[in-house]
């Protein structure tokens, strides 16, 4: 925010001029005072960098004119100086790192948010942008920008369009945005669509956002629930497959294939005193396994 306010208080310089028969007289005095503390506060600003005199000297022009005004409501006061001041003040109040400030600052000047001058409302929206705080001039803007006298101002449909790109959009409020766009004659035909398209896409996006974690870990909960059940269906099928090709056979001739099985592998002898507590075991597990297979429950389960 260094631009220079010799340019904003250069037309000004003739406020204090020649009064014309039909002002009073002593209008002149605070005019004039205020004018020269504005320039005063330029220099202060832009020459000598003294930023905190620049703050204070604007803040005495504008307490002079407040005053002026509470003398005389009749008295014309000046909306371009008082602009100019508050124009000066907020680069000031930038340069000292005090950006936070500026708005309650402009504000006790103006009381109510529709009443800033267009120049005033950028200035703090491209401030509060740059200093990436948007959501601090969001209802300023709003209030501004609904305002019906604020509608015919020829600077209106660039600041609508500076709160739309640096406020609306960047804090994601994409009603607010589409109604602005929507229920306002700023914007052109072509300007509205491309504003409406960059809304859509913007609200995809922003769906996409809240979205996706949760659209995540339901398609990992799924892909582990279907692996799951796929392995149990697998496990059944071969259960199946063994129970009903062991069921196919004489349960005599798998015993004795089992038996036969049993001494080719361990190789031991049958005649042996030692075997016999091996073969009893064996004996009595095929019997535990043979009362299980041809339960009634497990000959209703196989006939089904």
């Amino acid at each position: 925010m260094k631009t220079d306010p010799s340019t904003s208080a250069a037309p000004l310089r003739g406020v204090g001029g020649p009064l014309q028969s039909s002002e009073p007289v002593r209008v002149a005095p605070a005019q004039s005072a205020a004018v020269v503390l504005l320039e005063e506060a330029a220099d202060f600003l832009v020459v000598h960098r003294d930023f905190q005199a620049a703050l204070q000297t604007c803040e005495r022009a504008c307490q002079s004119l407040a005053n002026d005004a509470l003398l005389d409501d009749a008295a014309g006061i000046s909306l371009e100086v008082k602009c100019s001041l508050c124009v000066v003040g907020i680069q000031a109040l930038a340069e000292m790192d005090r950006w936070q400030q500026v708005l309650s600052w402009v504000l006790q000047y103006y009381q109510v948010p529709e009443k800033l001058p267009p120049k005033v409302l950028e200035l703090c929206v491209l401030l509060y942008s740059k200093m990436q705080e948007p959501g601090a001039v969001l209802e300023v803007a709003s209030a501004w920008l609904r305002d019906a006298d604020n509608q015919a101002l020829p600077e209106y449909r660039a600041l609508a369009a500076l709160h739309l790109q640096r406020v609306l959009l960047p804090l994601g409020c994409l009603s607010e945005a589409e109604e602005l766009v929507v229920g306002s004659a700023a914007f052109s035909e072509e300007q509205r669509l491309g504003t409406l398209q960059a809304i859509s896409t913007a609200r995809q996006q922003q769906k996409h956002e809240q979205l996706g974690p949760e659209d995540q870990k339901l398609n990992q909960e799924g892909s582990f629930s279907h692996k799951f059940l796929s392995l149990l269906m697998l496990l059944r099928r071969l259960w199946d497959s063994a129970v009903s090709h062991f069921l196919s056979l004489p349960f005599k001739k798998s015993l004795l294939a089992a038996l036969i099985l049993c001494l080719l592998v361990v190789r031991f002898d049958p005649a042996s005193p030692s075997s016999l507590p091996f073969i009893c075991k064996l004996a009595q597990i095929f019997h535990w396994i043979r009362e299980a297979m041809f339960s009634p429950l497990h000959q209703l389960r196989a006939h089904d």
